[in-house]
């Protein structure tokens, strides 16, 4: 055997499984926030009062509403691809997600039809699992 094969370490099949699932639910956030960016709200069906909501959506909010969903892709992304920066990634999500949070619960006024408090609990699920099992797989030498 070579030393390169005595230090490889086998990707483990669940990485996969972690990476492609997540992946899938984090293109969803990407889905979300472009099509508030990109003014097709009337076309996912939203009410001119949630339209309006949306567009008075404070900037910094919107910053870290960004940080978040392209923290979580990006950092889906480089776990499948075994980048040590998938764990830099998802820090860069949860802080985007803790400002999203604070602003949505502490400073605005969300209207009831827009709150979607179990959306929201899947979502620091799925980014606080992601943080962590990439980081998990960055101490076992999975990622490089």
């Amino acid at each position: 055997m070579t030393g390169a094969q005595l230090g490889a370490v086998k990707t483990p099949w669940h990485l996969w499984v972690v990476g492609v699932v997540t992946l899938l639910f984090n293109a969803m956030g990407i889905v979300s926030y472009l099509t508030t960016k990109l003014g097709m709200l009337e076309d996912m069906g939203l009410t001119p009062e949630q339209i309006a909501f949306m567009n008075s959506y404070p900037a910094w909010i919107s910053a870290f509403w960004a940080l978040g969903v392209w923290g979580a892709f990006a950092g889906s992304v480089l776990l499948l691809l075994r980048s040590q920066w998938a764990a830099g990634a998802m820090v860069v999500a949860t802080v985007g997600l803790v400002g999203t949070t604070l602003g949505n619960y502490a400073v605005l006024d969300v209207p009831a039809a827009m709150q979607a408090h179990a959306l929201d609990v899947a979502i620091w699920a799925v980014t606080l699992f992601l943080l962590f099992y990439c980081r998990r797989m960055a101490l076992a030498g999975v990622l490089k």
